[in-house]
């Protein structure tokens, strides 16, 4: 992930032990474990959400697209980038 290979994590871990203690070093990992677990919920949650509001946004914006299509008297038709006019049903 960071680079990170066995060896260094080796000497992560004996640095931690030594400055933690080995009696306080499991709850400290639990602890960060809990922390990390708690982030990881809260990112997807907001994650999920920034989805929903896409999808809601792209529908509504795809109604007003077909509204404003359906409510034109005339659409212009086009035909090879010329705008063709309408044809008579009379004629």
């Amino acid at each position: 992930m960071f680079g990170i290979g066995m060896p260094e994590l080796i000497v992560i871990a004996i640095i931690a032990l030594l400055v933690v203690g080995p009696k306080r070093l499991p709850d400290l990992a639990k602890s960060f474990g809990k922390g990390l677990s708690e982030f990881r919920k809260a990112t997807d949650g907001a994650t999920e959400t920034l989805k929903e509001t896409l999808h809601m946004d792209e529908i509504k914006e795809d109604v007003a697209i077909k509204e404003s299509f359906h409510h034109s008297p005339s659409s212009p038709v086009t035909e090879g980038g010329k705008e063709v006019p309408p044809q008579n049903a009379a004629s």
